[in-house]
């Protein structure tokens, strides 16, 4: 199937859908513009990114958001109406194969060229279940973190979470799981902190499903710690919770905290990665893969903060453990995290 040529839409056509003649023309008056085919949906006025393009090709079609889903349901991709509501007005973009798989299908649906969707999206962003604390002073602002969720800003309010800077990460420890069937169930955290300031009682942790998966994940087995107040948003997978230290922390005090993160489902998982807002001493993570499935590559990543593109790479060796880790010292603001191939 050539990319230059416009997709036949009947093989997905829905009853109902809006047919529109091969009279409109881009001329003023009708006059000398070029025809579009017969029941080929024609996006309106340049649209230039994915999400103009997809918002323009749904309005035209005429589909509802549920018939659309229905439709992709009936193909065997599943993709809620949130989602697609998230795509077509830029919230998220689709990136998991799945959800790329669903955008081929859009573009017979709505009646585009092969392509036109999928040549707008850009490089997929680390997905995995990024964690932060609020900025320091010196530090990444909330927004600068999680780029377009100001959710997070407003929950931070909502629990009066404490000033930016108060506790310094000096160690943080993950340990990512994925199971047999490539799906990443699990995360284990460990980190080691110190007081900045005197009376230091809590700590605000933030963690988010991918992208397209309307749960949210769970904190469980808080060591250490105890969970305070939890704040959920399900169509955005997000949850902001509160951990109650055991003890005041006085200056230059320091404890461990500890807790297990349990993952919604997402399908096959690709990669981990952090968000690091402040600079921490020291980072590890490691990904341990079932034995019954491991990926055939795997490297390291890095990101400078409020990019999407690597500023480095480094291939990984998977030991006989079935398992990856990397090691920073003195990790700056930005992005660290793992992929792998399974194929």
């Amino acid at each position: 199937m050539g990319s230059q040529q416009p997709q036949h839409s009947g093989r997905l056509r829905l009853v109902g859908q809006r047919e529109h003649s091969g009279e409109r023309s881009s001329g003023p008056g009708g006059q000398g513009g070029e025809q579009s085919p017969p029941g080929i949906p024609v996006p309106p006025a340049s649209p230039s990114g994915f999400a103009d393009v997809l918002n323009a090709a749904i309005e035209t079609s005429g589909l509802s958001l549920d018939r659309i889903r229905a439709a992709l349901a009936k193909q065997g991709v599943r993709i809620s109406v949130t989602t697609l509501s998230y795509w077509r007005r830029g919230r998220s973009q689709p990136e998991r194969a799945t959800s790329l798989r669903a955008v081929h299908l859009l573009e017979e649906l709505l009646g585009l060229r092969h392509t036109a969707l999928t040549s707008l999206l850009g490089p997929p962003r680390p997905r995995g279940r990024w964690v932060t604390q609020g900025p320091a002073p010196d530090g990444l602002r909330v927004e600068q973190v999680w780029p377009g969720e100001a959710e997070i800003a407003e929950v931070f309010t909502e629990l009066d979470a404490p000033p930016a800077g108060q506790l310094e990460r000096q160690s943080i420890h993950d340990s990512y799981y994925v199971d047999a069937s490539r799906r990443g169930h699990l995360l284990r955290m460990r980190q080691v902190v110190r007081a900045t300031v005197d009376g230091v009682t809590r700590h605000v942790v933030v963690h988010k499903a991918d992208e397209g998966v309307d749960t949210c994940p769970e904190i469980t087995s808080v060591r250490h710690a105890r969970l305070g107040r939890v704040r959920r948003r399900p169509l955005n997978g997000l949850l902001v919770a509160e951990l109650l230290l055991d003890r005041p922390l006085a200056l230059g005090d320091s404890t461990v905290l500890e807790y297990e993160v349990h993952i919604p489902d997402s399908g096959p998982t690709i990669d981990y990665g952090r968000f690091f807002p402040t600079p921490v001493r020291e980072y590890v993570l490691q990904v341990h893969f079932d034995p019954a499935s491991v990926p055939v590559q795997c490297e390291r990543f890095d990101r400078a903060p409020g990019t999407e593109v690597d500023r480095h790479r480094e291939p990984l060796w998977i030991g006989a453990s079935a398992s990856a880790h990397v090691l920073t010292a003195d990790q700056q603001p930005g992005q660290v995290g793992i992929r792998w191939q399974w194929e």
